[in-house]
């Protein structure tokens, strides 16, 4: 039996399709879903999630959200999300550049930009790692 899931972002729909196995980034770690499992609600982190409807994975960069299962229906939302396949590999390298160059010129007692610099450079990766790009 397969899962039915559901990647929603505010401004679109970028997965809705049968998988048999999925894999979340959440907020404690990876988790690991198949049909059958448990009924959970979790917080997201930004991250890659990873989706598989056949015998390939589909890697698709998640912006944080939350992701509740139940019944074998998986359906994820969250602040932004992006298709692994539709990510221009180089343009992720560049942005991952930029973010960790702006990561160690942020000053330690700044706190916010700090966390802002952090927040980027999660972005960054987790869109790199989509993309295919080794980090």
């Amino acid at each position: 039996m397969a899962l039915t899931v559901r990647v929603v972002a505010p401004d679109k729909t970028v997965w809705d399709s049968a998988a048999e196995e999925v894999i979340l980034p959440s907020t404690t770690g990876q988790l690991g879903i198949l049909s059958g499992h448990a009924p959970l609600l979790t917080a997201l982190d930004i991250g890659v999630m990873r989706v598989r409807p056949g015998k390939e994975w589909v890697a698709i960069a998640l912006m944080g959200g939350f992701a509740e299962v139940e019944n074998n229906e998986v359906t994820i939302l969250v602040n932004g999300a992006e298709r692994g396949d539709s990510i221009d590999k180089e343009t992720a390298k560049t942005a991952y550049s930029e973010a960790e160059a702006r990561m160690s010129k942020v000053s330690p007692d700044d706190r916010q930009a700090t966390i802002q610099a952090r927040q980027s450079l999660k972005r960054a990766r987790a869109l790199l790692q989509a993309a295919g790009g080794m980090i």
